[in-house]
C-alpha cells in the first residue's frame, strides 16, 4: 500500500518478511531493545497483544510478522509519533492484526477496559525524569524519560490490562531491578524470568527482560546472559538468530533508542 513519507522521515527496511517501518531522519529511532523485547515475549496464536508506549510501533510490526497473534495494539501518547506508526502499519498490509491508539497509559481503563489482553509488552522510559526543564515536544527525552508516565504507571496499567495468568514482558535498565520487581508484586505480576543483556562477554549487563506473570505463583528464573557481540567484537549468534541474517545494515544497529 502507498503511504505518504515526509522530507524529514526515512524508510528502514527490517529485512524480515519484507517489513518495513517509518522512523524519523532526527528524532527517536528504534533499537535493539526493541527487538530483543519482541523475540523475548511469549506470543502465543490467537492472543491478543498491547505494547504500552508504541513509539515507532517497531514491536507491533514485528510481534504480528514473527508470531500468530490474532490482534496487536499500540498504544503512543504523542499524536505525530501514533500517526507515523500507523502509516508504518499500513505500509505492511497489517491493519486487520495491528492498530495504533493515541492515548494516555493512564487512561487505560476507559480505552481498554480490564481483564482484556493475554499479554502486554514494553519497553518504557529508562530514566527518573530529575530535575531540570525538559522540551515536551522532544521525542527523544518523552522515550528516555519518564515525562509523560512513570514505572509504575506501566506495570499498574499491564496489571489492570492483563487477562488471569496473562504475561507482561518488559525491556529495561538493570539498575532499576529492584523498582520493577517490587511494582510486579504490587500490582500482582509474579516475577517468573530474567535474562541480563551484555554488550559482549566479561562487560556488566546494560539491559534486563524480565517476565511475570499475573496471578502466578512465586518462582523466578535467572536465564543465561545474552550477549551483544562476542569476544572477536562480531555480533553474536543468538543475536544473528533472534534477527533473522547475518545482521548488517538492519533492524537498527543498536545504537539508538532508549
Amino acid at each position: 500500500m502507498q503511504v505518504r513519507i515526509y522530507d524529514n522521515e526515512r524508510v528502514d527496511d527490517l529485512q524480515y518478511k519484507g517489513l518495513k517501518l517509518i522512523q524519523k531522519k532526527d528524532g527517536f529511532c528504534f533499537g535493539v531493545d526493541a527487538v530483543l523485547l519482541a523475540n523475548f515475549a511469549d506470543v502465543k496464536r490467537g492472543a491478543e497483544v498491547i505494547d504500552l508506549g508504541t513509539g515507532t510501533g517497531i514491536i507491533p510490526v514485528l510481534i504480528a510478522g514473527k508470531t500468530e497473534a490474532r490482534h496487536v495494539t499500540g498504544l503512543e501518547i504523542q499524536e505525530e509519533m501514533a500517526e507515523m506508526a500507523s502509516r508504518s502499519v499500513s505500509m505492511n498490509g497489517l491493519e486487520e492484526r495491528v492498530k495504533i491508539v493515541c492515548g494516555d497509559i493512564r487512561n487505560h481503563s476507559r480505552l481498554f477496559g480490564s481483564s482484556t489482553f493475554d499479554v502486554v509488552v514494553t519497553n518504557p522510559p529508562y530514566m527518573n525524569q530529575g530535575g531540570g526543564l525538559i522540551n515536551l515536544s522532544d521525542t527523544k527525552a518523552i522515550a528516555r524519560h519518564e515525562i509523560l508516565c512513570t514505572l509504575e504507571d506501566v506495570i499498574s496499567a499491564a496489571s489492570k490490562l492483563l487477562k488471569p495468568g496473562g504475561q507482561m514482558a518488559m525491556v529495561h535498565r538493570p539498575e532499576r531491578l529492584v523498582d520493577i520487581l517490587c511494582l510486579m508484586r504490587n500490582y500482582k505480576i509474579e516475577p517468573k524470568y530474567i535474562r541480563f543483556v551484555h554488550p559482549s562477554p566479561y562487560k556488566k549487563a546494560n539491559l534486563l527482560l524480565i517476565k511475570g506473570s499475573k496471578g502466578g505463583r512465586p518462582q523466578l528464573k535467572m536465564m543465561d546472559p545474552l550477549y551483544i557481540y562476542d569476544e572477536k567484537g562480531n555480533y553474536s549468534e543468538e543475536i544473528n538468530r533472534i534477527y533473522c541474517r547475518g545482521m548488517e545494515n538492519s533492524w537498527g544497529d543498536g545504537k539508538h533508542g532508549n
